[in-house]
């Protein structure tokens, strides 16, 4: 049977951006069976922080695999989880001390709706334009990043209410600008939508995924922290994207110096296994009732325990958040070198490894062609980026932390390429 015919058996519901079928992966590359190497630039969509395979966290999983793969968390407790929710003290802050263990980010997000529901007695719940919250019922009527991640499903839960994110470049503003109107807007938003007294939490990406890879301005976050202490509404940051390394520091609200009442992790903590946490603290987990919320799996998976444990354990060991930092540095550098010479990149942000190039016309709309030529051309020669934006006109740079200067030379120099070939191709 042809790997073609292959395809039929899966279900078209999902999208592939290539047809590329992997055998191995090691460090920021994945191999076929002839042999070929691809630099994955998309990290699983930022789930690989440490890289595809690395020995620490395989070596744990196979350890584990001997011993004891699942134990369910209302019958029995793991030692491993308990291992991990004692790593996960040590890099959250003194506030953060509970945590409960699911699978995926919009697992984590619904439990954080649901706890912050139950603790405040309140029921509206505050997003950010552009947002990605996952795709379970509760998070598509959270997501506004596009369209199609709600399509046909309607109609949605209710008590969403949907704020400006403060987009700069797309407002035309400097960053100061947008903090101000946004935060006026939701201002009004909680004189006119949503009284204070009936919004339990507001949450928001401290670098938006889905919705472009846009960092949220620090004085923004901070207005958020002021604005939720002052109503006594709950702020939450879905970290699930930003993650465990990936903007330089362990987690994106840290850019703020802020502190979250819950925090929504996944992605990059597991290194390819399933696990994904909802994190608060001793005051407010003790709101949640015992019983009205759980899982067959969350918390079960030794395997996902000691994966995760191993991770952060490598986060910390190799000091990756200073790597991110430097090679983002670096990165961005490069990256805007390459906007002086095609002005079709409109614009270059983003902190760590965490970069967005967003492409666009002469007169600032968004260029999705251009976006998906160079995307084409890329993964012709190798290169694996992710597109994103609700028009699809940011291209995200999402390397594994391991990555070094010279793979990101490499990647550059085809990355440069294809904008000549994209550029030729636009006059032709």
């Amino acid at each position: 049977m042809s790997l073609a015919n292959d395809f039929q058996l899966l279900s078209p519901v999902w999208t592939h951006l290539t047809q590329i079928a992997p055998i191995r992966g090691e460090g920021i590359y994945l191999f076929d069976g002839a042999g070929d190497a691809y630099m994955d630039f998309t990290s699983g969509i930022g789930v690989v922080n440490t890289g595809h395979c690395h020995p620490r966290v395989v070596k744990a999983v196979q350890e584990q695999a001997d011993k004891l793969l699942f134990g369910q968390m209302n019958i029995v407790v793991l030692p491993e989880i308990v291992a991990l929710a004692r790593k996960l003290n040590n890099i959250t802050p003194d506030s953060i001390n509970r945590f409960f263990f699911s699978n995926s980010g919009a697992e984590a997000v619904e439990g954080a709706v649901k706890l912050a529901r139950q603790a405040t007695g309140r029921r509206n719940i505050i997003v950010f334009q552009g947002s990605f919250h996952g795709r379970t019922h509760q998070a598509m009527a959270m997501t506004t990043s596009k369209y199609v991640y709600r399509y046909d499903y309607q109609p949605l839960p209710g008590g969403i209410i949907v704020a400006p994110f403060p987009a700069a470049y797309r407002y035309g503003w400097n960053e100061h600008q947008a903090t101000e109107f946004c935060l006026k807007e939701l201002d009004l938003i909680l004189h006119s939508q949503s009284a204070p007294d009936e919004t339990a939490m507001m949450i928001i990406e401290p670098v938006l995924g889905e919705g472009g890879y846009i960092p949220a301005p620090a004085e923004f976050l901070v207005g958020l922290r002021d604005i939720c202490r002052k109503h006594n509404i709950l702020l939450a940051l879905d970290e699930v994207q930003s993650g465990f390394g990936r903007t330089g520091k362990w987690f994106g609200y840290e850019h703020a110096n802020i502190e979250p009442d819950i925090l929504v992790l996944a992605k990059g903590l597991g290194s390819g296994l399933p696990i994904s946490a909802v994190a608060a603290s001793d005051e407010l987990m003790d709101k949640w009732k015992p019983g009205t919320h759980g899982g067959t799996y969350g918390g079960g998976s030794a395997i996902a325990a000691v994966a995760a444990c191993a991770t952060i354990d490598v986060i910390d060991a190799e000091d990756l958040t200073a790597k991110a930092r430097e090679n983002g540095e670096y990165l961005t550098q490069e990256l805007r070198r390459l906007q002086e010479k095609f002005p079709s990149i409109g614009d270059v942000r983003g902190p760590g490894l965490m970069i967005a190039t967003e492409f666009s016309h002469a007169d600032g709309t968004p260029d999705p062609l251009t976006t998906s030529r160079v995307q084409q051309s890329c993964l012709k020669q190798g290169l694996l980026l992710l597109s994103c934006g609700s028009y699809g006109n940011v291209i995200r740079w999402v390397p594994p932390l391991i990555v070094s200067e010279e793979q990101l030379d490499d990647a550059l120099a085809i990355f440069d390429e294809a904008l000549q070939s994209s550029q030729e191709a636009g006059r032709a």
